[in-house]
């Protein structure tokens, strides 16, 4: 068997012969033939691998390998010359199992994964046995890691690892703490900036003839992963409270509903479980990304914000809000993450169907798998800006009803999205520690449909002319819904302006435990402050396209003021709407008004009109009228959907002055206990009294059926 290598564009060719009795490689002659059909033969095969385009292929894949040669010879060797009499590895001890120090010391003893697991920028033992004692005046020997096909030393994917006296903060070194008879124990400290991903081990060994490198042991493989417990670390959290429930919690709570019927739902990240390390770095393989910028946390959670949906990019999940579900599994079956991530692996193929919270709690289980401290948020009354205007466009007809062809924006009821905690270099300081990375598909960001990281505190402060999607994340959370009339001649009047309607409450799982907390403050000033108009008016100087052509002044304020209160709305039966007009001036009006009843999906998106009335008020000076419209449950049963709500939007025109009044609000539909009763009959035999008693109870169990 031939082995050949090349060593500095060919100046030393070695052509050598495994001689299988002794362990020894005997010298060939090379002939000039020879070496000049390896050039060539070489120089084709980059040619057609790169096309002059790079000098190495790109490294984007870390299941993809190369091996290192377990022999690298400078010069000649001379005939009879034995390698394996000089110091030779023998065998490589980890200590990988859960209960080792390594494991422990990292926080990683609760993944199902027989290899080693440790986390960047903290030191692990590692111990290496000879073929005879090492000593440090003759033998000279290092450890390397490498990941990807193509490894570079100046990319972070070939790490060569010396031995060094001490070990210092933020470099790779290893250092010997313990020598006896044939045995190495070395303390080996990883970069706070290394790729996050799976590496492969090996030991090189000088020798005067060359490297003499153990080979390819798939038992040796070492998993890094970000590390919250170094400082030196982009994605460093300082409260081991919050470590515990941001990394190492595998169970979550998700909150959905109505700002008004807050619901939960249990969710398990299950980011320990077997296979599930290996699928979070395979999402990264599909995406192609480049192994060098696995060790920005930037660039991951955006990466995964992208590959968690499969709209433009086969990712893991396909959204679904028709409320069809063919070929798959429905968003509200689902209960964890597992499942999906491994059947994505195992089928190479999107998983079907998944909605923002099946989203989030997928992408969370993938951030904190990968190191990166990470919660899911809940946002009720959730702006969807369509256009980028940082506002919500409700267009009317000048008679007062809803102009559907122009709304192109919508208000879901509630939307999740996560939080990811990280340093941000690239923006200015103050900016870092919790980042908005949403993977459900709803705009198109940099060719993709993703979303994040933005920072939270920038969002607050109105400052979105920071990457990454700040504009979009602000319109969620803080911007105007502002009802605009379409006047026939082309020209649009600014109505009215609810300052108040979006982000009413943004709220994530307490720290240990399952209650809410309420993180509204994180990402606005409390509303009517001069901080939070300000934040709007910085967002909108930074942040919004051009505005509507609207007559240039917005109305003066109505002396009438329209609000209206749905009673508590019961799955099955009737409901009433009670409308108030009340009347501040010393004039007499007559109104027109509209009501629009809708089942809308979640999305805010309306399915169906189920109801449309139209009536006149008269109101007499300085008083008020109420007027109650019944909605029929027949009305609304047959257009029912999953997780639908009820929606209404009310518009009055005020017929002497013109002035339009719009107030909309959603409810969602109580569903009724059932209540079980089980008769059981229990007898019990007295041995001392020789009697037998009977007795009758009536179990009583009350349930939701969802």
């Amino acid at each position: 068997m031939l082995n050949q290598r090349d060593y500095d564009s060919f100046n030393h060719v070695v052509l050598l012969k495994a001689c299988p009795s002794h362990g020894a490689f005997e010298v060939l002659p090379v002939t000039i033939q020879n070496l000049d059909l390896v050039k060539l033969r070489m120089s084709e095969t980059s040619r057609i691998a790169f096309g002059g385009r790079r000098a190495v292929p790109p490294n984007n894949s870390n299941a993809a390998e190369d091996d290192l040669p377990t022999l690298e010879l400078q010069g000649v060797v001379p005939r009879g010359v034995n390698l394996q009499e000089f110091l030779n590895v023998t065998s490589i001890h980890l200590f990988k199992e859960r209960w080792d120090t390594n494991k422990v010391d990292h926080h990683t003893d609760k993944y199902e994964n027989n290899k080693l697991i440790v986390r960047r920028g903290q030191s692990f033992y590692i111990q290496i046995d000879f073929n005879r004692p090492y000593d440090p005046r003759r033998d000279l020997f290092r450890v390397e890691y490498v990941i990807g096909r193509y490894p570079q030393e100046n990319k972070g994917t070939y790490i060569p690892v010396p031995i060094v006296s001490e070990l210092q903060s933020g470099k790779w070194g290893a250092k010997i703490v313990m020598r006896e008879d044939r045995s190495v124990r070395l303390s080996v400290q990883s970069s706070p900036e290394c790729i996050v991903g799976k590496f492969r081990m090996y030991v090189a060994v000088w020798t005067p003839y060359g490297i003499i490198r153990t080979s390819r042991n798939p038992e040796t493989d070492t998993y890094i992963l970000f590390n919250p417990w170094c400082e030196d670390d982009a994605v460093y959290l300082d409260n081991e409270k919050e470590r515990e429930e941001y990394v190492l919690n595998d169970i979550g709570v998700i909150f959905y509903g109505e700002v008004n019927d807050i619901k939960t739902r249990s969710w398990s990240y299950g980011q320990f479980e077997d296979g599930i390390l290996d699928t979070c770095l395979y999402v990264m393989d599909r995406a192609q990304m480049d192994l060098s910028g696995r060790g920005n946390p930037i660039k991951v959670s955006r990466v995964g914000s992208a590959m968690v949906n499969a709209k433009d990019d086969e990712g893991v999940l396909v959204g679904s809000w028709d409320n069809i579900y063919a070929y798959g599994v429905p968003p509200s079956a689902w209960t964890g993450s597992v499942d999906i991530l491994l059947e994505y692996q195992s089928s190479e193929n999107p998983v079907r169907y998944g909605q923002c919270w099946v989203f989030a709690g997928v992408f969370n289980t993938f951030l904190r798998c990968l190191g990166i401290p990470a919660r899911i948020v809940t946002n009720y009354f959730s702006a969807h800006d369509n256009d980028a205007n940082l506002q919500m466009d409700i267009f009317l007809e000048e008679d007062g009803n809803v102009n559907s062809k122009l709304t192109k924006d919508s208000v879901w009821n509630y939307h999740c999205w996560n939080e990811a905690w990280m340093t941000r270099p690239d923006l200015p300081v103050g900016f870092g520690g919790w980042q908005a990375v949403d993977s459900t598909p709803q705009e198109n960001s940099d060719g993709m449909y993703r979303c994040g990281p933005a920072s939270v505190q920038a969002i607050k402060h109105g400052h979105v002319c920071f990457q990454f999607d700040a504009p979009f994340v602000f319109a969620e959370v803080n911007s105007d819904l502002i009802y605009i009339t379409a006047k026939k001649d082309g020209t649009h009047v600014v109505e009215n302006v609810d300052a108040t309607h979006i982000g009413k409450l943004i709220v994530t799982k307490q720290i240990g435990g399952d209650g809410m907390m309420d993180i509204t403050d994180t990402y606005k000033f409390q509303e009517g402050q001069e901080e939070e108009r300000l934040a709007l008016e910085t967002a909108l100087m930074y942040g919004a396209k051009k505005p509507l052509n609207t007559e240039g002044v917005m109305k003066s304020r109505s002396k009438v003021d329209m609000d209206f209160e749905v009673e508590n709305a019961v799955l099955g039966k009737d409901l009433k709407l009670t409308i108030t007009f009340r009347n501040n001036s010393h004039n007499h009006y007559t109104i027109t008004a509209y009501l629009s009843a809708n089942i809308t999906f979640y999305t805010g998106v309306s399915k169906a009109e189920f109801k449309k009335e139209t009536f006149d008020v008269t109101l007499e000076p300085l008083s008020f009228k109420k007027e109650a419209v019944l909605i029929q449950a027949g009305e609304y049963m047959g257009q029912l959907l999953e997780q639908a709500s009820l929606h209404f939007f009310v518009t009055a025109r005020i017929n002497e002055t013109r002035d339009v009044l719009a107030k909309q609000k959603s409810t969602v539909l109580t569903i009724p206990k059932l209540i079980i009763k089980v008769s059981l009959s229990v007898s019990s035999w007295n041995r001392e009294k020789g009697t037998q008693t009977y007795c009758s109870c009536v179990h009583v169990c009350a349930c939701v059926c969802v």
